[in-house]
């Protein structure tokens, strides 16, 4: 997923486009990219990983939420040969983190303190990070919450595209 393959012609996604483009070339605080689903949120939240990885010599770790807490949780399992700390240094200590469909995840206490722990460490250290969601801010934890709402910090960019999959859908219809 490139800047190139997006198509930003789309109705609703110029804007997020440009600003998503602009973040690639200067990588500085957070952006969080909203919208529904399908309106292109994780390919531009892959095309900024992409381009900084590409142009910029930067290694980002892209995850989706749920994914990551799996990921930190079957550190625990016996014949895991990284432990939790490495796993879990290696992910609040990206060059740039990007956290794909945040809300998504089942909240249990351990899970919300865990994300919780890595947007602390990355918004005190102002870590570039990048996030998607489809969720109201309001659902979130209000830690993470109130650090995805400080203006001075994070970049919130709203998607008002449709959802791709169904314009595909419509098209291939008779």
């Amino acid at each position: 997923m490139t800047f190139d393959r997006f198509d930003p012609l789309v109705p609703g996604v110029q804007e997020a486009y440009q600003a998503c483009l602009d973040y690639a070339r200067n990588p500085n605080g957070w952006i969080l990219l909203i919208g529904q689903y399908g309106c292109g949120k994780t390919h531009l939240a892959a095309a900024i990983a992409n381009y900084l990885l590409e142009n910029q010599r930067l290694f980002p770790l892209f995850t989706v939420v749920p994914d990551l807490l799996d990921y930190l949780r079957a550190a625990f399992a016996p014949d895991q040969t990284t432990t939790y700390d490495e796993r879990f240094e290696q992910i609040r200590n990206a060059s740039v983190l990007v956290l794909d469909d945040l809300g998504t995840e089942h909240t249990t206490p351990w899970a919300a303190e865990k994300l919780y722990q890595i947007f602390n460490y990355r918004y005190n250290l102002h870590k570039p990070t990048i996030i998607t969601t489809n969720c109201d801010l309001d659902r979130l934890d209000p830690r993470i919450r109130s650090r995805l709402c400080d203006r001075a910090i994070c970049r919130h960019v709203y998607i008002a595209a449709g959802d791709y999959r169904l314009r595909r859908a419509r098209l291939r219809l008779p």
